[in-house]
């Protein structure tokens, strides 16, 4: 009988606790909060309701009646931290729950529900600066405008300030900066603020050395050559970063974190911790683009991070078109090997071996180049490259069969970089300049190529939902006369890569009963990219194309014009998958609607 009597007492207390337990998540559920702030602004409002843990218990998943009461009184912090923030140093913050002040409920209370939670804030009159100063400062420091007498007093206007008068020093040399004093008043029966911050500039130090942590398969010499650690200069954050990220661009590399030292040496110099961590080795990497006219193209990349030991790069690039196309199959194959900070650094030493198939509708070409340049790196984004090449040619076309070009070339290129996103950007622009002088033999003639493509991004409205995007291309061989200069050398226009809408390659010059390419190229393109959903947006776009056999453009040159609709879809890290389908506009060269799939944004 006992235990009988023993295990229904345990089975009446099991069932008084699930039904606590029910009535603890009815109540979580029908709980009701409400917060006020008279005489607040709207955005204060808005930031101490989103702030609140309370108001946010259900989102945070806070659901029985000791978690809600704790997020409770967690919220006299937070919502003093928020009007501090919003220069309100005066507030009064009553949070009842269930009628009781939060501050006075016993956080080990157990408390079998609650139904309802009433914050109410009196914010008092927002602060002003009264006596403003912050000294000594380095020359040439910027402070915040609004860090002066009669100017709104928020806590990160204060930050702000100390942040900004820690830089300035820092960039003259003086790592070890810092606050040293803070004498902050607040003058509640005014609403004004004092604040005298006082700064220690410390020692103006030199760069001292560069220790290696590092368990990597590049040798450690390699990677201070590469860093260009600058021992014995000034000491500057820029520099420091600039170190940093020389070994990060070679791509060997899945980490880089350059460290300062704690203290300084008593010599007056600053050492530093480098460490790195390598990264896989070998990298693969396939692409795909459908053209309704030029069919499938396939590319295929395999990079090798560091063949040697000193971060080499190796490159072997091959490509596929025409898979299906209305012309015959071709490729190309690049093969390039790059030597990080051979002449020091941010230069750069590469080889280069590029081997091509064209089979055209106007011409067939076979081309070759085998060549050795050098790399500048100026700042992150913007490079200067140079080389020389030797050049062997063969095509037929509309001037003859097996022609056969040679010529030693000076290819050169200028790049700058600034989109905030190479492969969806929303803003900032694209810069690329080619210029290749080339000087033939064996008949041979000599001239100059050249190619600017610009590009330039606007994002409009919250989060760059809609991007206005633009594109000018600007192209022209000047020297050689048209029949003797190589196809590849020459311009046409159609399709993905200049007018959408218009078959590829289907404007040229016409000769005889075929066709070249011009010697000048003029490409404008405007798109509108509106974001529908996160991953979904639509795009209009317009392209233009004029093409003509002299050097320069002119109003008489041939032109034509496509415009259409696009969809894409963000499949983030690789880019946008992407559709287009363009109509003819104008000109003689139309063949009905195009259609472009690929990868990434047009441009």
């Amino acid at each position: 009988m006992k235990r009988i009597a023993l295990r229904w007492r345990i089975f009446g207390q099991l069932c008084l606790l699930a039904s606590w337990f029910g009535m603890s998540v009815s109540t979580a559920e029908a709980l009701e909060a409400i917060l006020t702030a008279p005489g607040a602004p709207s955005e204060v409002v808005d930031r101490l309701q989103a702030g609140s843990l309370s108001l946010t218990a259900s989102q945070r998943g806070l659901d029985s009646p000791q978690e809600i009461l704790a997020a409770a009184r967690s919220d006299y912090r937070g919502l003093i931290s928020i009007l501090y923030d919003s220069g309100y140093y005066s507030p009064v913050i009553q949070i009842r729950v269930d009628g009781r002040e939060a501050a006075n409920i016993n956080p080990l209370e157990m408390l079998h529900s609650i139904n309802r939670i009433d914050i109410n804030i009196e914010t008092g009159s927002p602060f002003r600066f009264g006596d403003a100063q912050i000294a000594p400062l380095a020359p040439g420091t910027v402070l915040p405008d609004t860090f002066r007498t009669g100017q709104p007093a928020p806590t990160g206007v204060l930050q702000a300030t100390g942040q900004a008068a820690i830089s300035s020093w820092r960039d003259a040399g003086h790592a070890k900066v810092k606050i040293s004093q803070q004498q902050i008043i607040a003058r509640h029966s005014e609403a004004i603020l004092d604040a005298r911050i006082g700064v220690d500039p410390g020692p103006n130090l030199l760069f001292g050395e560069m220790e290696l942590e590092v368990q990597s398969t590049v040798r450690p010499k390699a990677i201070r050559r590469i860093a260009g650690f600058p021992t014995g200069e000034q000491f500057s954050p820029e520099k420091a970063r600039t170190a940093a990220s020389r070994l990060r661009r070679t791509g060997t590399f899945s980490s880089v974190s350059l460290s300062e030292k704690e203290t300084a040496n008593p010599d007056g110099t600053l050492d530093f911790e480098m460490s790195v961590v390598d990264a896989k080795p070998r990298r693969l990497q396939f692409g795909a683009e459908i053209a309704s006219t030029q069919g499938v193209e396939v590319s295929f990349q395999w990079v090798h991070r560091n063949l040697f030991g000193g971060a080499e790069r190796l490159t072997f690039d091959s490509r596929i078109r025409n898979i299906g196309g209305t012309s015959n199959v071709d490729g190309q194959l690049v093969l390039r090997l790059d030597r990080p900070a051979f002449f020091g650094a941010d230069n750069d030493l590469f080889y280069l071996l590029d081997i091509e198939l064209l089979d055209e509708e106007y011409y067939y070409l076979f081309r070759s180049q085998l060549g050795i340049g050098w790399r500048r790196v100026i700042s992150p984004g913007k490079y200067f490259e140079t080389g020389i090449a030797a050049n062997y040619n063969m095509s037929d076309d509309v001037f003859g069969a097996d022609r056969k070009f040679y010529f030693l070339s000076l290819p050169s290129r200028f790049r700058w970089d600034r989109r905030d996103n190479a492969t969806n950007a929303t803003r900032g622009f694209y810069l690329n300049a080619d210029a290749t002088p080339f000087a033939g033999f064996k008949g041979t003639e000599s001239g100059l190529y050249a190619l600017i493509d610009g590009r330039v991004y606007w994002g409009l409205g919250a989060n760059s939902r809609m991007v206005l995007a633009g594109r000018v291309q600007l192209g022209s061989v000047i020297g050689a006369s048209i029949q003797n200069i190589s196809p590849d050398l020459l311009f046409y226009s159609g399709g993905s890569g200049t007018v959408r809408g218009q078959p590829y390659q289907s404007l040229g010059i016409p000769v005889g009963p075929g066709f070249a390419g011009g010697r000048s190229f003029f490409g404008l393109s405007a798109e509108i990219r509106t974001r529908v959903t996160d991953n979904f947006s639509l795009v209009g776009f317009f392209d233009y194309g004029a093409i003509d056999a002299d050097q320069f453009i002119s109003s008489t040159s041939s032109s034509h014009s496509g415009a259409g609709l696009g969809l894409r879809y963000d499949v983030g890290g690789i880019g946008a998958l992407r559709l287009d389908i363009a109509y003819p506009v104008e000109g003689s060269t139309s063949d009905g609607a195009q259609f472009y799939f690929g990868i990434g944004q047009a441009f």
